[in-house]
């Protein structure tokens, strides 16, 4: 398994072990912090998915691809399972399943570099009893990257890790842009994809 891919198993076991209400939609919207605020932080993702805006917030479309309908991919199998549940009152107008993430494996924490560590203790902290449709308030807030795209793209499209750098990022953009280009030419290069199988 490429270490871009072991990094994905053990970022969905840490997140559906150390939060409530773990739900496929609470998931992917943890993945989208932790990948934005190291962005922020660093200039580069912690997992290098691209994201779009969708109607409830940010998306890594390859990976919801994966785990859709309560799909566990293949490689992850023994690792967790998707349990379904009814959306209830959290998103009224969806009449779907959604489906709650159990782990079956503990996470392996030393895969990650200490600052991953520090933003995801911090993401379960403050997200722990959060519901998904309450984290969809954050991901919507003005200005946000979802919120940005939205306004000047409209929904379903890609939303560009730039606008998470602010006054308050240590990277100005064209510092930023570098970096990510870097980041995403090795992630192609040596097919470390979040969602390339080995």
């Amino acid at each position: 398994m490429n270490h871009y891919r072991a990094k994905l198993l053990n970022v969905i076991l840490y997140f559906c072990t150390n939060t409530k209400r773990c739900n496929t939609t609470k998931l992917l919207k943890l993945i989208s912090f932790l990948d934005f605020t190291h962005f922020k932080q660093t200039g580069y993702p912690s997992l290098g998915f691209s994201y779009y805006a969708w109607k409830h917030g940010p998306v890594p479309k390859d990976f919801y691809e994966e785990i859709k309908g309560g799909n566990v991919p293949s490689d992850f199998i023994d690792k967790f399972v998707a349990i379904p549940q009814d959306w209830g009152a959290e998103y009224p107008e969806i009449k779907e399943f959604v489906y709650k993430v159990k782990a079956k494996a503990q996470a392996d924490t030393s895969i990650f570099t200490p600052r991953e560590m520090k933003i995801m203790e911090l993401l379960c902290d403050i997200y722990r009893d959060a519901t998904a449709s309450q984290m969809s308030e954050v991901t919507h807030l003005h200005n946000s990257p979802w919120d940005t795209t939205v306004k000047t793209k409209g929904f379903y499209q890609p939303i560009d890790y730039l606008l998470c750098i602010d006054d308050e990022s240590p990277l100005n953009k064209e510092e930023a842009e570098v970096k990510l280009r870097e980041h995403f030419e090795m992630l192609e290069n040596f097919g470390l994809m979040p969602t390339e199988k080995e």
